[in-house]
């Protein structure tokens, strides 16, 4: 998919709708995938089971040719195992999630992201639940397995509200837990932390059983800091105001940028947990690609 193609599906009142929420993430999904070139190496204990009707979304890899040119129609060789993760969506819902660029908020782009990938977890076969949290309230959709629960995931996206901060109590890791499956995790957040609340928080979810991933949004501007003459910034979570001139708080900007970005990073990185950078602007292909390779690692 087109650069220009991509910024015209994402469009603000597409997301609003659980219809345009599911055709954005079918279209980049499916899009993704097909451009995709699949390794012929299926993967260690990938026993065969039994077939089923290819949809789309499902490994390409698992297509069986000699059956469609048997039959005419597409079959997927399913796996006994193919059925034995939950994946897990932990939104960060505080206010700075409503930071915007170019009509785009962060919160859109990370609906954006969980419908897609859930998405594709639906069509792996994948229990599939969805939490937000702030220090307000905590939205949970415990996962389920159920193809028709994919568009209350979707509803329950589109209504999350984001409220205040991140919370600072630790115990709200317990009711996201389940020590006893393996997990597939993926936290997504803008990290603004006052004291490295979200940082310890991601860390305590990481067990033996659990592949954890943060994904990590945000805007061209904040990166790049593309201001210039004085400017006035607000604080969405707090509603503080600070006044700068752009040119002379450029370099300790950058610095104290740099100086998080290589503190969440190695520390997350040092627990095993993966992370990787959005940007507003970019394509979301990428967490497709850490989807497959966390899910194989977890089978």
């Amino acid at each position: 998919m087109k650069r220009e193609e991509y910024h015209q599906l994402i469009k603000p009142e597409l997301i609003k709708t659980v219809s345009g929420l599911s055709f954005i993430a079918r279209v980049i999904v499916d899009g993704y995938l097909s451009g995709v070139q699949h390794s012929n190496s299926v993967g260690a204990g990938m026993e065969f089971n039994q077939y089923r009707t290819y949809e789309p979304g499902d490994d390409l890899r698992l297509l069986d040719w000699k059956m469609l040119a048997r039959s005419g129609r597409y079959y997927v060789k399913q796996s006994e195992i193919e059925t034995n993760i939950a994946v897990k969506f932990i939104l960060d819902s505080s206010k700075s999630m409503l930071h915007k660029e170019d009509d785009l908020s962060k919160m859109d782009f990370a609906r954006v992201l969980i419908a897609s990938l859930g998405y594709l977890s639906k069509n792996q076969g994948d229990a599939v639940g969805l939490f937000a949290l702030n220090d307000q309230q905590l939205f949970s959709m415990y996962p389920k397995v159920q193809k028709q629960y994919f568009n209350r995931l979707l509803q329950g996206l589109i209504d999350i509200e984001n409220k205040g901060k991140w919370p600072k109590d630790l115990n709200a890791t317990r009711q996201l837990h389940d020590r006893s499956h393996k997990e597939l995790i993926f936290f997504i957040t803008d990290f603004y932390e006052q004291e490295e609340e979200i940082t310890s928080f991601v860390k305590r979810l990481k067990t033996p059983r659990n592949e954890v991933v943060v994904l990590h949004i945000m805007g061209k501007k904040e990166l790049e800091f593309d201001y210039k003459g004085t400017l006035t910034f607000e604080d969405l979570e707090t509603g503080s105001r600070l006044q700068v001139d752009a040119k002379a708080a450029k370099k300790e900007y950058f610095l104290a940028l740099d100086e998080m970005m290589k503190r969440v990073k190695n520390s997350l990185l040092a627990n095993d947990i993966g992370y990787h950078l959005f940007r507003l602007d970019e394509h979301i292909g990428e967490a497709i690609q850490f989807f497959l390779k966390k899910r194989n690692k977890l089978i």
